[in-house]
């Protein structure tokens, strides 16, 4: 039974592998959870347009490219005639529905109560939330979790709404697949993408204002990286900045910070993530935020106000699936002083 006068002891915003983790391991000690989910299907970004979606289409790259086969016994392979993305994509969308269904049978067999709306905290121990189809609840709970994820950030001088501007999100739903694409960012998701679009044989520029690929990465390790993809094809232009973007019915023209011009048929933006926390309240009840909305938090992922907790991509680095499922468990283990 919830603790005290409340309604639940745990409730989780979002769905994502951090939200998920969360909610099954506080409701596996007994605890009654609710989880609120702004979007029709559950799974965050992880599954609907992350991890999942990504792995796939890198899977069905080399696949339909025959990238592992070529130079077998002297046969090069191609990428099959007419190939269009509905071909491209179906693997992606069996896999993504199966992974929904997943998520929902794990959150029936705990008895999470699952509530579709957006939600916005009135306190410290209420969150509001405006239910989809109309109507509103106020759920009180001993425990906060802030697992809403995050989204792709869109610098303000970049035409978005463009057909051939695209964020890690968007370029999932391509009508075709282009011959050229420029990808700007050379981080995780802009390599991602830029080496399974060189897979199926787009001709790939990648832009990255710094030195080299992913910086994190051991230098030995990146570097490899970066040749094998020129050996594919990829062009790369390090410590290069755009400067200035025109758009067009046919193309798309990236300016250089050097004075050269970069013509594609696509651009694909990877300029970072930003916290979904717009709309949530949390800094009216105290909890504290930094660049780009992430929540700040301490070593157990207990928010400035201690009722609220928060995990997963809204909090930053590394913001991968399996470390914010791990977050969100510490974090309810030390909210509920289970014993694990």
């Amino acid at each position: 039974m919830p603790s005290g006068s409340h309604d639940y002891d745990l409730v989780v915003i979002g769905s994502g592998p951090a939200g998920e983790k969360g909610a099954a391991q506080a409701a596996y000690f007994g605890k009654k959870v609710a989880l609120v989910e702004r979007q029709p299907h559950l799974g965050g970004a992880g599954i609907n347009t992350g991890t999942v979606p990504s792995k796939t289409l890198r899977e069905t790259a080399l696949y339909f490219s025959g990238l592992r086969q070529r130079g077998l016994y002297g046969i090069d392979y191609s990428l099959k005639d007419g190939l269009t993305v509905a071909d491209f994509m179906h693997r992606e969308r069996v896999v993504v529905d199966a992974q929904r269904a997943l998520v929902l049978r794990n959150m029936d067999r705990h008895n999470v109560e699952i509530i579709h709306g957006s939600a916005t905290l009135s306190d410290r121990h209420t969150v509001r939330v405006s239910v989809e189809g109309g109507g509103v609840r106020n759920l009180t709970t001993a425990v906060i979790l802030i697992a809403t994820g995050s989204s792709p950030h869109h610098p303000p001088e970049i035409p978005f709404g463009h057909p051939r501007i695209h964020d890690s999100d968007s370029i999932l739903q391509l009508d075709h697949i282009p011959r050229t694409m420029a990808v700007v960012g050379g981080g995780v998701i802009g390599i991602e993408y830029a080496s399974i679009f060189t897979a199926l044989g787009v001709k790939v520029t990648l832009i990255e204002e710094r030195e080299r690929l992913v910086p994190f990465v051991e230098g030995e390790l990146a570097a490899r990286l970066e040749r094998r993809l020129v050996a594919l094809g990829m062009r790369f232009l390090f410590r290069t900045r755009v400067e200035k973007v025109q758009t067009a019915p046919s193309h798309v023209s990236l300016t250089l910070d050097g004075g050269e011009i970069v013509d594609t048929d696509v651009a694909l933006w990877c300029a970072g993530r930003q916290s979904n926390v717009e709309g949530l309240g949390l800094e009216a009840v105290g909890v504290r935020l930094g660049k780009r909305g992430l929540v700040e938090v301490d070593e157990h992922y207990r928010t400035a106000v201690g009722t609220i907790y928060a995990a997963g991509d809204v909090i930053g680095f590394p913001a991968l699936a399996s470390t914010s499922m791990e977050q969100a468990r510490v974090a309810m283990v030390h909210a509920f002083d289970l014993r694990y």
